[in-house]
């Protein structure tokens, strides 16, 4: 998305990249970011948090209106309704480390299997 937004910039579109991933989006140079420090996959807030989100996408718009130039980055106000989520996100250690290996094996021979039978990407492996 950052690299898409960077385009229409060149291009005179305004554009905001709302997301969870500061680091990544920092390395790529988003004009304008708003940071919500949410578990990836939720930029816009928690699922049926309807209030949560539409707060969200006011300060999205606000920040396009004040940001004067690009590479701005704003974090949100708002924050997740607990924070369980960060017990387990990208979590590797002894008490999962059999686990990840046995899936990296799995994804190994899924690629082996992919590229013998011509394919030029591998199938995405269901958990």
């Amino acid at each position: 998305m950052c690299l898409l937004a960077r385009f229409l910039e060149n291009n005179g579109i305004t554009t905001l990249v709302i997301g969870s991933a500061m680091d990544i989006v920092e390395h790529c140079g988003a004009p304008r970011y708003l940071h919500n420090d949410f578990p990836l996959g939720n930029p816009c807030g928690a699922p049926y948090e309807e209030q949560m989100q539409l707060d969200i996408m006011r300060c999205g718009l606000q920040l396009l209106e004040s940001a004067d130039k690009a590479g701005s980055i704003e974090r949100s106000p708002f924050r997740w309704k607990d924070d369980l989520w960060r017990a387990d996100y990208a979590l590797v250690d002894d008490s999962n480390a059999e686990e990840l290996r046995l899936k990296g094996e799995r994804r190994r021979q899924q690629q082996t299997k992919d590229k013998a039978a011509g394919s030029s990407r591998a199938a995405m492996i269901a958990e």
